[in-house]
């Protein structure tokens, strides 16, 4: 009996083994497909081992030629997608990402800038060109980012390196037409509209046969500007970008209101510069990207004298190529990131709504880079590269991470600006060179104040200081209740320099300034900006000053969401050199404000109300 019973329980052991196999056996036959829930592309098992994944390199045929070669460029293009893309003939959206960085860059060795210790229009001397960029990478990986996040969901990864860079043929422009062009080959192959190969001189084609036609593309810095170059040329395929702090338009990022300005942390940094930090294409094609590109087409037009706006610089402006764009926006940026400016994503968040393109915007509070919470980046790619109908375009159109928060934990907005946000209006009462008022109500009449212009000194100290004749400082009252500022504060400014040229920079701070391990990146400064009085006229053409005349000028300051807390007071400053943005000419120029005919607008959630009870 017992012999029986142990061969019974045997036989059904090994026949419940036999079904879970051919179970086992079935789910392996069956094809595998991308999962939504909630309306999210989620982690596939079968898409996460990068053992079972496929990587592959090769190379795209653009329509133009930036090396002078007489042979179209071709961009190096990695892929990196599910085994079964190949075993099953699965097919699926790609998120593209592409760089100039991708192959190394000559580093930032201020040795390697401009001098900015010089007379504004005052031609400066030439910078010293780095040593030859070292290519590094091995193929065919050009990158490994983005894979370990989209792969496992069920995208295909793809990154490119940018025209003149690694082993991509052609020449670094810096925003030029190449750089929105060479992405938009690459989608076009995506797409099955151009051709790619498995050399970088070879015949024998590579086809995408595995992509649907639906692009995303991400990114950051320059690696987020070059996903709005692609969608400005309305490429089809490419369905919706997320820019994370992008530099929109180069004058903008050297250049402000007509003024030499060095993004914050590379002072002395151009657009020349910046073409050899990331020239890292073809040795043998260098000097001919050197001759034409930097040494002609950017020293003719660039102009670092007068700082005016011009074609060259239009021509490096994304705003002005917006109108074939029709990928959904997914725009993010940091309100303190000092080095691409707020306003380069303000700008385009704008047009895009303007336009009617599906947009949103996502600021964080702290400073360069700073992705959205991937959830939300997750929706956007899932509602436009898979046509899962989430009403992703039905959220708000404006993310929000306030001061107290992790980035991961944005507060939704109607929009943004906030719309219960209106300017209000404010008036300076003199107290040079200690501090004067910042009012509701213009005072009566009072004399002008003057400040000295003297580099060594930096913001931070200025504002600080209890008296200096280095700077003009205006203060609100103390606060009584929070304060919630929400959109650009724009001054008009009436002055007069002691010399032909000046520099003029505006802060709003917070005071008293603080200090400490523990303060935190939006504690003092709220946003800043720069002018040159000479383009008072336009930013087209500057003129000399005369000394001692006065001239109006308007200008906005950087785009902010801030809340200012109570106990603090919003202070103004005025002053010229900004040691850590501006060139640094000879101390000694005389600003002097015509305080009657000056004032700053600033965008109070709740309005002039709101600001009244704050400070009454």
């Amino acid at each position: 009996m017992k012999k029986r019973e142990s061969r019974f329980f045997s036989n059904v052991f090994l026949l419940m083994v036999s079904i879970v196999a051919l179970e086992i056996q079935a789910q392996e036959s069956e094809p595998v497909q991308p999962i939504f829930e909630n309306g999210e592309a989620q982690i596939v098992k079968a898409f996460e081992d990068p053992d079972y994944w496929i990587r592959e390199d090769l190379w795209v045929e653009t329509e133009f030629d930036s090396d002078g070669d007489g042979r179209p460029d071709r961009m190096h293009v990695d892929v990196t997608r599910p085994r079964q893309t190949e075993t099953e003939g699965l097919k699926l959206p790609v998120v593209y990402n592409t760089s100039p960085y991708f192959a190394g860059t000559a580093g930032n060795n201020p040795e390697y800038f401009w001098d900015v210790h010089h007379e504004l229009g005052e031609k400066p001397t030439q910078y010293t060109h780095p040593p030859e960029v070292k290519r590094r990478g091995m193929r065919p990986i050009i990158s490994k980012g983005h894979v370990k996040t989209w792969v496992p969901r069920g995208y295909v990864v793809v990154h490119s390196s940018s025209p003149g860079t690694g082993l991509s043929d052609g020449s670094p422009t810096v925003g030029g037409d190449n750089e929105s062009l060479a992405p938009k080959a690459v989608i076009d192959w995506l797409c099955g509209r151009a051709k790619g190969f498995k050399t970088r001189t070879g015949d024998e084609e590579v086809l995408a046969y595995w992509c649907t036609g639906k692009v995303g593309m991400t990114g950051t810095s320059y690696n987020g500007t070059l996903p709005l170059a692609a969608a400005t040329t309305g490429v089809e395929g490419l369905e919706a970008i997320i820019p994370i702090a992008p530099n929109t338009s180069y004058y903008h990022y050297y250049r402000s209101n007509g003024l030499v300005r060095s993004p914050g942390g590379y002072l002395g940094e151009d657009i020349d510069v910046l073409f050899d930090f990331i020239h890292s294409g073809d040795i043998d094609r260098r000097a001919y990207a050197r001759q034409h590109i930097r040494d002609t087409e950017m020293r003719n037009g660039m102009d670092r004298i007068t700082g005016d706006y011009n074609d060259f610089w239009a021509g490096r402006d994304y705003l002005n190529d917006m109108g074939p764009m029709k990928a959904a926006l997914l725009m993010s940026h940091g309100f303190n990131d000092w080095n691409v400016m707020p306003e380069h994503s303000y700008r385009i968040y704008e047009a895009a709504k303007a336009k009617g393109i599906p947009c949103q915007i996502y600021y964080h509070q702290n400073g360069h880079g700073g992705p959205p919470p991937i959830s939300m980046m997750n929706r956007w790619f899932t509602r436009y590269l898979f046509g899962v109908e989430n009403g992703v375009e039905n959220d708000a159109k404006a993310w929000i991470v306030r001061e107290e928060d992790e980035r991961e934990n944005p507060t939704p907005y109607k929009d943004y600006p906030n719309p219960d946000a209106s300017l209000v209006k404010l008036f300076l009462k003199a107290g040079a060179p200690g501090k004067g008022e910042l009012l509701p109500v213009q005072p009566s009449k009072q004399d002008p104040e003057t400040l000295i212009d003297n580099y060594s000194f930096s913001a931070e100290e200025l504002a600080k200081a209890e008296e200096t004749s280095h700077r003009l400082i205006y203060v609100s009252p103390s606060l009584k209740e929070d304060l919630h500022i929400s959109g650009k504060p724009k001054i008009s400014i009436k002055a007069a320099s002691s010399k032909a040229a000046v520099n003029l920079s505006v802060y709003l701070v917070s005071l008293p300034w603080d200090e400490g391990r523990r303060v935190k990146i939006t504690d003092n400064i709220i946003t800043r900006g720069w002018a040159d009085l000479q383009n008072h006229k336009s930013l087209w053409e500057s003129e000399p000053l005369k000394p001692g005349r006065f001239y109006e000028m308007a200008f906005e300051l950087q785009p902010d969401d801030q809340v200012i807390r109570a106990g603090q007071q919003i202070g103004l400053m005025i002053f010229s050199s900004d040691r850590d943005f501006t060139l640094r000419p000879a101390p000694g120029t005389a600003l002097t404000i015509d305080l009657e005919e000056t004032s700053i607008e600033i965008p109070v959630v709740g309005g002039e109300a709101a600001f009244l009870k704050a400070v009454q």
